[in-house]
């Protein structure tokens, strides 16, 4: 909180300019940062009198409205007979004053006669907003099918357990890490080794040419950034550089600034967006005007999104039995018990599998997965707008909002650029803390593994390198994948086509989610849901695709995906090194 003494002569008008102003920075930057409510202005006096009641008798011997919306329910479901004679006097004062209009009886009425639902509105919206995102019935449907036929489904995210997982050697990789960190092909960066400095100059002429882009993922809210509050993650101010804190969105504008102008090159910047983000970051850049970039801005937005459904009770008990889990006492082991029984048996009452429709439009939807976000620009057109207008554009590098040090570096470029590989993965070596999978060799081939997948939690710790998500990507070869050209991509048929064809040949993986159902005065409950997802590194799976894998600096595949890190992200120099890649308007 705040204290402010203002001159009593002004003091009526200052509280109002208080309230006024508080609320106005509040609107402008809700998007941004949490708030927990809307700022309030309390006015402190002294209290005179201490604390003080007074005595009522007579009619005016009542309790408060709160009390009787609990207990006068009650009352009414039961025989006036077997109520006590206070209990009867109550409940006639009560209806005396409801009808002289002394008290607010609205609240009764609502607690005893059934209001009008909204389901029939909800599902109109949601219906709309199904249709807005991109929603696939076909593929729904599909995968509806798949799960209820046990094809699958949380126990068949994982790779069967006679999968040979193996860590990759040092010829599976092309190590570009600085000579600070061990490398395993004694090569060295720079000037010190011929074939570096060929590659480099490879990449520096593609971006010299205007042949590179850069891919932000920025769909989602990060909603373990924020603790679970509905801001848009890439829009925080999370840290300060040159005097000023500065979110994401403007870091990684800075750093293609720095490059574009280092190679008087116009670097086009794609930032993709989700149902839940895409109007927020459309307005904050506008306001911003892109932060002064001096390149072409683009807006990718989401064209997929998923419909939540029933879990199976397969599902559930996986969920419940084989997913790791706290062991707690007896009595609550005992409710654990009672309560998933009586979920099973709610979700044997709606029909396993069947759409969750049944809350608010938002809380049935849900992502699906990065891998959509390629196949969002062919939706959308922007991929075919981008081309248009950049049309020596042939390379791209996709990364995520918290993966701060990833910039276009001329060694990565040219090295994906040298390999002819239609997908150059970054990889780090891995920490104790980092989750989600990594590089293996699966039954002998070299593919990103995610962490769903791995038949053995103790597989993951056997891996050397972690995904950091960054990718080049040669977009006429992906193009292939998709059995597209750059002349189709304004047929939208063609297009849904060539992506659901693509989609169905990726892993589903299956997941349980919590959703919140309020209802009520305040009520809420909490239900277990099914939704899906695909994902981009499963893209390595695919034999036609020809993929490589760099391993890079830590500093630069780094995710910040919890404030927790940031202390030791300022401490270690990150910063300051991504700091360094950047160039402020």
């Amino acid at each position: 909180g705040m204290g402010f003494i203002f001159d009593p002569s002004v003091k009526p008008e200052a509280q109002e300019w208080l309230l006024e102003t508080m609320l106005a920075t509040k609107r402008g930057m809700q998007s941004r940062l949490p708030f927990a409510m809307d700022p309030v202005v309390y006015d402190f006096a002294i209290n005179d009198r201490g604390s003080w009641s007074e005595m009522l008798s007579g009619e005016t011997a009542s309790m408060p409205d709160g009390y009787y919306s609990i207990v006068a329910p009650k009352w009414i479901k039961k025989d006036i007979r077997d109520l006590s004679e206070q209990t009867q006097r109550e409940l006639m004062r009560l209806g005396q004053a409801c009808r002289s209009g002394q008290s607010h009886g609205r609240w009764l009425l609502d607690r005893i006669l059934p209001q009008p639902r909204k389901d029939s509105n909800d599902r109109k919206a949601l219906k709309e907003l199904l249709q807005a995102n991109g929603f696939d019935k076909e593929q729904h449907e599909q995968i509806r099918a798949d799960l209820l036929a046990g094809r699958i489904g949380l126990a068949q995210n994982r790779l069967p357990t006679q999968s040979k997982i193996e860590d990759v050697s040092a010829d599976d990789i092309i190590d570009l890490r600085d000579q600070k960190t061990k490398n395993k092909t004694g090569l060295t960066r720079g000037g010190k080794d011929d074939r570096f400095r060929e590659v480099s100059e490879v990449g520096q002429a593609a971006i010299a040419a205007g042949q590179v882009g850069v891919m932000t993922l920025a769909a989602g809210v990060g909603s373990r950034w924020t603790g679970g509050a509905g801001v848009v993650k890439g829009m925080h101010p999370f840290c300060s550089f040159d005097g000023k804190h500065r979110s994401f969105i403007e870091v990684h504008l800075a750093k293609s600034r720095k490059v574009s102008r280092a190679f008087s090159r116009s670097i086009p910047h794609i930032f993709t967006t989700g149902y839940m983000t895409h109007g927020p970051i459309e307005d904050h850049l506008a306001s911003r005007t892109n932060y002064g970039y001096d390149g072409p801005v683009y807006l990718s937005p989401g064209k997929s999104v998923g419909l939540r459904t029933i879990p199976t009770v397969r599902d559930l008990r996986f969920f419940w039995e084989e997913m790791p889990q706290q062991v707690l006492d007896e009595q609550q082991q005992k409710m654990r018990e009672s309560l998933r029984t009586a979920l099973n048996n709610w979700a044997q009452s709606m029909g396993e599998g069947s759409d969750y429709v049944d809350n608010v439009p938002l809380q049935c939807m849900h992502p699906v997965g990065h891998w959509y976000e390629i196949p969002n620009m062919l939706r959308n057109g922007v991929l075919q707008r981008v081309l248009q207008e950049n049309p020596n554009l042939r390379y791209l590098m996709l990364h995520n909002i918290d993966t701060l040090g990833a910039s276009i570096d001329p060694l990565m470029l040219g090295h994906h650029i040298a390999s002819s590989a239609c997908l150059s993965f970054e990889v780090i070596g891995r920490r104790v803390d980092d989750r989600g999978g990594g590089l293996a060799l699966v039954d002998g081939k070299r593919r990103l593994l995610e962490g769903l997948a791995m038949p053995r939690e103790s597989d993951e710790f056997g891996l050397t390198y972690y995904n950091s998500m960054t990718t080049w990507i040669d977009i006429d070869r992906l193009l292939e994948a998709f059995r597209l050209t750059r002349k189709e991509l304004g047929d939208r048929k063609r297009i849904d086509d060539a992506v659901r064809q693509l989609a169905m040949r990726l892993p589903t993986y299956i997941t349980i989610k919590d959703v919140k159902k309020r209802w009520g005065h305040g009520q809420e409950d909490v239900f277990p849901i099914t939704q899906f997802e695909k994902l981009w590194g499963d893209m390595t799976a695919l034999p036609e695709i020809a993929c490589e894998f760099l391993a890079v600096d830590s500093v630069r595949g780094q995710q910040l995906k919890d404030p927790a890190q940031l202390d030791g992200w300022l401490r270690d120099g990150s910063a300051q090194c991504v700091e360094d890649l950047c160039e402020w308007s």
